[in-house]
């Protein structure tokens, strides 16, 4: 697999459209970033490896650092997280508001490294 567009394809309808939302959402925060698929996962770079995202048997899962996990850790409570990870069930909505809060704390501690 080469594409982001080959990743999401493989998947189910239902995957494909919750897939596609949040590659949308992380676009629209920060559309200069470039797609590429790294750890067999779509990631997203812009200075450096920003946010990845994969489709599991029951969830969606998100990785987008450690820090931030933690720095949204009281908004994540109603999801399971792990050290780098958060996890979105396939049977709840994805979390727009969230995610683009996510996407944009992230873009912003990458321009501080700068």
């Amino acid at each position: 697999m080469e594409t982001i567009d080959q990743y999401i394809n493989q998947f189910p309808d239902n995957i494909q459209e919750k897939l596609t939302e949040l590659r949308e959402i992380i676009h629209q925060i920060i559309p200069e970033a470039t797609e590429k698929i790294s750890y067999k996962m779509p990631a997203f770079y812009w200075k450096e490896n920003l946010i990845y995202f994969a489709a599991f048997k029951n969830h969606i899962g998100i990785y987008p650092t450690s820090t931030l996990i933690e720095h949204f850790r009281e908004e994540l409570k109603n999801y399971k997280c792990s050290k780098g990870a958060i996890q979105i069930p396939l049977n709840q909505e994805i979390p727009k508001s969230l995610i683009q809060k996510i996407v944009i704390f992230r873009v912003e501690s990458v321009k501080q490294k700068q």
